[in-house]
């Protein structure tokens, strides 16, 4: 790939060869950003990973970065109310009719278990976009008012790939690079929670930060066998 000249002279302000530590590797990404926007951190952290193995989990970082999301929840409509009052922006059975003709003015969705059989219907419209509730991830749940509390401070699904590596945003080039740096340290602390057991030594390949369209540095990190 060929990089612009913005690009290339970002690369000499560091040592694109050399890993540091996460406070370091923050401050820097906030050096080399070159653009006009206010662009998006992101870590990317490449995982060794058996065929059987995976890697996924939500978190909250400790510092926020995003708008407030929208939260839709498919419950009974005597539940409604309760997901209301709880935050969520929509909230009942009707929805189910709306997003299957292809209403999606919501960023998140949630789903009381008794709603499964018929969100599962809508598959193909809300596993597309990613937004199909998953017990692994907490949206599918009968405790609606503790879920909606979690995702509006913003709880965050971390997933390995196909290629065993979690892509995530963890935070703004207009953040303190402190802020930044905690936001990664607790991101490679639910990781390492997450080691499957069988794991070796060398689970965490490699870590780097960038913005958006900044180059990446790379980030000193060890598991403990």
């Amino acid at each position: 790939m060929k990089h612009g000249k913005k690009y290339r002279e970002s690369l000499k302000k560091y040592d694109p060869t050399q890993r540091y530590d996460v406070a370091k590797a923050c401050e820097l990404v906030k050096e080399l950003h070159y653009v006009k926007f206010d662009e998006t951190v992101e870590a990317h952290v490449a995982l060794k990973l058996g065929k059987s193995q995976t890697v996924r989990d939500t978190l909250v970082f400790p510092n926020q970065f995003t708008a407030e999301k929208k939260v839709l929840v498919f419950c009974r409509d005597e539940r409604a109310k309760e997901a209301l009052d709880a935050g969520a922006a929509y909230a009942g059975q009707e929805y189910i009719e709306k997003v299957k003709g292809g209403w999606l003015d919501f960023d998140i969705a949630v789903a009381t278990p008794d709603m499964m059989k018929d969100v599962g219907r809508l598959g193909m419209v809300l596993g597309r976009k990613g937004l199909m509730p998953n017990p692994k991830t907490g949206t599918v749940t009968n405790d609606i008012a503790a879920a909606i509390t979690e995702l509006k401070k913003g709880r965050t699904e971390f997933r390995a790939d196909k290629e065993g590596i979690i892509h995530i945003a963890v935070g703004k080039v207009s953040m303190d690079p402190a802020k930044v740096s905690e936001n990664v340290a607790t991101l490679l602390a639910e990781i390492d929670r997450k080691k499957p057991v069988d794991a070796k030594a060398d689970f965490v390949r490699s870590v780097s930060v960038s913005s958006s369209m900044g180059p990446g540095v790379w980030v000193e990190h060890k598991v403990e066998a």
